[in-house]
């Protein structure tokens, strides 16, 4: 079974998009090939669930950012070769002999282009071939995480004899029939061989690409662990996109399962919540973590609810939204997966008594399912106190707001208990509301 997270999921954690601002995508995208951004997409839509699958993928990435390479090639570079190598030739030597004469005829006759750009691409490729086989070199060690693959490189490249090759393209003019027999080589007999190759490079570039990433954000690697352990530390977590983000130790066990979290608006709910669902996901792709460690347990997937739309085609309003969400939730936990589940404000568009029951009825249910992890947060601290009486699995934190005179000012620190700020009407008389109404 794949790793569950559905699109809402994706949506609140700002996970995808080439083209989304500030995506976590689009910040792990330093790679410098099309074949490698594709990699990177798919590796991002396809999170691993198997432990020994994602600390090898960690693996990999650790150990190109110990070798601090970076990849020395461009998409132009990969791109024309791929191009190149996609085109049309032929099933087999007389197939491409008849076709290369043809447009061999054509340029004589009516310049054609191409047969010119035929050799242009055979030589383009064999010089960035003899480059990929220069660059294979650097990377010889037996301890490499991708020895058989680079292994398997460096005998295609060195059957292809690209030295001498690149030397006849560089200083002769070659004949028709010595273009004809090296693009039959290269597009026919060679060509699933070099396909292969593309797609390790691609690999690489994107391990390259991400494990100087890792360096100059500081990430490091989460370990993962079989999903019977279930656990989940991180020590100093933060959000992967946030320049100098306040970093908070998150800490989950079979015995204590959820985080009951309560703090003023603007105290950094809703972002410590993302930061945790991203890391969690990212540790779950083998990719580095904005954390100083982390270890987990594998889960079967993650599901959010913090900026649940409502839907007026359908008659829902915000509430019902809520409500339905809550549903697909409990349906997914009860079935017996091993979730971890975020809720921002359950409940937040019905009216306070509602709000309260509603909050303490679900938050203690949710808690029995103790293969699940939970983070809860919530306006009404009522259901805090009451939920601390009867529920001993559940870890109640809050996030502190610090007044400056009547300027409240927030450290995005977690402490335990739960918060007593009631700060709204501050902020709304801070802001001059009243007397632009008159009512002051």
């Amino acid at each position: 079974m794949s790793f569950i997270a559905d699109k809402q999921t994706l949506e609140d954690l700002n996970l995808l998009g080439k083209y989304k601002q500030q995506s976590i995508f689009n910040l792990f995208n330093a790679v410098k090939t099309a074949g490698g951004e594709k990699l990177l997409g798919e590796m991002f839509q396809n999170p691993l669930n198997d432990h020994e699958a994602i600390d090898g993928r960690s693996a990999i990435f650790n150990y190109f950012q110990a070798k601090k390479l970076s990849f020395p090639f461009s998409n132009e570079q990969f791109s024309t070769m791929e191009h190149y190598l996609n085109g049309v030739s032929g099933n087999n030597y007389p197939a491409v002999l008849i076709s290369t004469l043809k447009k061999k005829f054509l340029d004589v006759l009516i310049k054609d282009e191409e047969y010119q750009e035929i050799k242009k691409g055979l030589q383009h490729t064999i010089s960035a071939l003899n480059n990929c086989k220069t660059f294979i070199d650097l990377l010889e060690d037996s301890d490499s995480p991708m020895y058989d693959d680079l292994l398997y490189v460096k005998n295609i490249l060195v059957e292809l004899k690209l030295e001498q090759l690149s030397q006849e393209s560089e200083n002769t003019r070659w004949p028709l029939l010595k273009v004809i027999k090296v693009d039959h080589l290269l597009r026919t007999v060679m060509k699933s061989a070099l396909t292969t190759v593309l797609e390790i490079f691609y690999q690489l570039d994107v391990y390259i690409s991400i494990a100087g990433l890792a360096q100059t954000k500081g990430f490091s690697y989460a370990k993962a662990l079989p999903k019977e352990s279930n656990i989940l530390t991180a020590v100093a977590l933060r959000h992967p996109g946030i320049e100098k983000a306040v970093a908070n130790p998150v800490s989950f066990s079979q015995n204590s399962n959820m985080i009951f979290l309560t703090g003023a608006n603007m105290a950094g709910k809703s972002t410590f919540m993302k930061s945790f669902g991203i890391n969690f996901y990212l540790a779950h792709m083998g990719f580095p973590v904005a954390a100083r460690e982390m270890v987990f347990s594998v889960k079967d997937g993650i599901y959010s609810s913090i900026n649940v739309p409502d839907n007026l085609n359908m008659g829902y309003s915000h509430f019902y939204a809520e409500v339905l969400r809550v549903k697909k939730v409990a349906e997914e936990v009860s079935s017996g997966k091993d979730l971890v589940i975020i809720f921002d404000e359950l409940f937040k568009g019905t009216n306070v008594k509602d709000a309260y029951d509603a909050t303490l009825a679900v938050t203690a249910s949710f808690s029995e399912h103790r293969n699940c992890l939970f983070i809860i947060s919530t306006h009404i601290i009522e259901a805090g106190e009451a939920l601390q009486q009867t529920q001993e699995n559940i870890k109640l934190l809050y996030l502190p707001t610090i007044m400056n005179g009547s300027i409240p000012t927030y450290t995005y620190q977690l402490q335990p208990g739960i918060s007593s700020d009631r700060h709204g009407m501050m902020i709304i008389e801070n802001e001059g509301i009243l007397e632009l109404l008159g009512q002051v």
